[in-house]
């Protein structure tokens, strides 16, 4: 017989249309904490002068503990810095080998992932699919839609942090970047090896 106190379930609300949840705050990121990340240094900076909404999203407030589910919602907002297309920081978990779930609730886009080996994949999203991120990738979400938010449902194991910093220092691989009217995925000129 188990000693341990029942816990109570969690009901969380969020929007299937905007993502946005009418009970919790989001946390936020402008292009002043973004600037860095893209590669027309120039563009970036002049959108950082008006520190323009990148991305939103909502932690619903389960324990970061192993046996967990974390989960939120998270929205990128339309936009382009020069030709690189709204995205957020993009993140490796803290215990590498976690997995998360993305499931596209609105908009388009790509998840772009990365091992620390070098290996990249990406992925579409599309409004119904979901993208499973394996265990060892980095990962980013893009917005790749002119003119609507990308809007998707993460899911990942409680215990499983966040490393953002290798992000922010080295990068990704690839970027994704408007070519003819249409998203390309080409090699990053800023990638530090």
């Amino acid at each position: 017989m188990s000693t341990t106190a029942p816990r109570p379930a969690v009901v969380t609300d969020f929007s299937l249309v905007t993502g946005l949840s009418r009970t919790k705050k989001p946390l936020q990121r402008r292009m002043s904490a973004m600037a860095g990340m893209y590669a027309d240094q120039e563009a970036a900076e002049r959108l950082a002068e008006e520190d323009v909404l990148v991305y939103e999203f909502f932690d619903m407030g389960v324990p970061q503990s192993s046996g967990e589910v974390a989960y939120g919602t998270s929205i990128t907002y339309p936009g382009k810095v020069g030709d690189e297309y709204f995205m957020t920081k993009g993140h490796f978990h803290s215990v590498l080998d976690t997995a998360e779930i993305y499931y596209c609730l609105r908009g388009r886009g790509l998840m772009m992932m990365e091992n620390p080996e070098g290996d990249v994949q990406w992925q579409e999203f599309t409004p119904g699919q979901g993208v499973y991120v394996p265990g060892r990738y980095a990962h980013r979400s893009i917005n790749t839609s002119p003119d609507e938010p990308l809007i998707t449902f993460f899911a990942f194991p409680g215990h499983a942090g966040h490393d953002y910093g290798t992000i922010e220092s080295k990068g990704f691989r690839k970027i994704v970047v408007e070519r003819d009217g249409a998203p390309a995925v080409v090699d990053n000129p800023k990638w530090a090896r």
